[in-house]
């Protein structure tokens, strides 16, 4: 899987090939791809206390670490939840349904790897941020993965987009506002 994300971020196109032909289960994936990616993103909230102990204690790098896994957590799921709402094609077969939960599992992962690498590099002001907006493009990339009709794909890319660059910014915004006070 590590392998089909890699070249998902060469390559989008023949990356979201890869991961049809492979065609793992959403279960699978999440248990062997994304929860040890969320694992990965909390550690790498603790760099920072290597070289800067002064301004990254304990007690905040492991809040940090609690935010940064849960706003993305909780993203993939409500993610999956709406776009199915929205898209009721994607709950009439579980083929379809394990489709659309992949397709947020590596759209999110990239945004997890930025993360990770944000945390790791610890600047204020990261031009990893930028990088961002290829999101939307990888996404775009999987429409033909998840077989939306032409006339929609734009729509469903846009909504799509916005929803897993925003959740995890607007839950992470609430779990950090409701820690801190």
């Amino acid at each position: 899987m590590i392998r089909n994300f890699i070249v998902l971020l060469i390559s989008p196109k023949v990356g979201w090939q890869y991961i049809d032909d492979k065609c793992h289960s959403a279960q699978r994936v999440l248990g062997a791809f994304f929860y040890p990616l969320l694992a990965i993103l909390a550690i790498s909230t603790f760099v920072p206390m290597i070289y800067d102990s002064a301004s990254h204690t304990l007690s905040s790098s492991l809040m940090k670490a609690i935010v940064d896994f849960s706003k993305y957590m909780l993203s993939y799921y409500l993610c999956v939840y709406l776009l199915s709402g929205f898209y009721p094609q994607f709950t009439r077969s579980s083929l379809a349904m394990s489709k659309l939960s992949n397709y947020v599992i590596f759209n999110l992962a990239f945004l997890i790897v930025l993360s990770i690498l944000i945390n790791v590099l610890n600047g204020e002001f990261s031009p990893l941020y930028f990088l961002v907006l290829y999101m939307p493009y990888i996404a775009y990339r999987g429409v033909d993965f998840l077989c939306v009709d032409s006339n929609k794909a734009v729509k469903f890319v846009i909504i799509s987009s916005i929803m897993m660059i925003a959740f995890p910014i607007i839950i992470g915004w609430i779990l950090s506002s409701l820690i801190n006070h």
